[in-house]
């Protein structure tokens, strides 16, 4: 089992922080909400239609955090003011437990907060975190994959310092089309 943990980050100048942490059962309304967005349920490709839907999918983010498979963030913005932190996406690690030399992580941002750098805030402080923790057990590279017609996850890619590395053939039905594979080295 991996210790679940808190990450953040910092505010901009034009942003509030970030704040994220393991998904719990109080984040299933803000969750149902997100995934009412057609766009994000296109790209996501998980049936999550129903409060019962996202109830499942946060108790299995919970057992990957505890196999070490699947380690799930909800992304959160931190109010300035009294309001409780909003959601406002989902960063992920898969398979760092395996002891392989590479993973991969996996994002989306909520329709409310595109645009405004959530993702690529979100993914750094991500990355940052699984190369100081799982660099020691052999972790040299992070992957990010993304079907081709998927523009914006190309930016947060390069924003985020995650190099263009190939192209995935499409492998359907689960992905149609073919794919980016973007990669970020522990030495970068």
């Amino acid at each position: 089992m991996i210790t679940p943990v808190t990450l953040h980050s910092a505010a901009t100048a034009t942003t509030p922080p970030l704040l994220l942490r393991p998904w719990c059962t109080d984040d299933v309304a803000a969750l149902v909400q997100a995934y009412r967005d057609p766009v994000l349920r296109r790209a996501t490709g998980s049936p999550v239609e129903s409060e019962e839907d996202c109830l499942r999918w946060v108790q299995d983010q919970g057992r990957g955090w505890a196999t070490g498979a699947r380690l799930g963030f909800a992304v959160l913005e931190e109010a300035v003011d009294a309001a409780p932190p909003r959601l406002v996406g989902n960063v992920v690690l898969k398979g760092v437990a395996s002891g392989k030399p590479s993973a991969e992580v996996g994002y989306w941002t909520a329709a409310h907060a595109r645009g405004r750098g959530v993702a690529p805030r979100a993914l750094e402080a991500l990355t940052g975190w699984a190369f100081a923790v799982f660099r020691s057990d052999g972790l040299e590279c992070l992957e990010l994959l993304h079907q081709v017609d998927n523009a914006a996850s190309c930016r947060v890619a390069e924003k985020s310092g995650y190099a263009l590395d190939g192209i995935l053939p499409a492998f359907p039905p689960a992905y149609p089309l073919d794919g980016h594979r973007h990669v970020r080295r522990a030495s970068a």
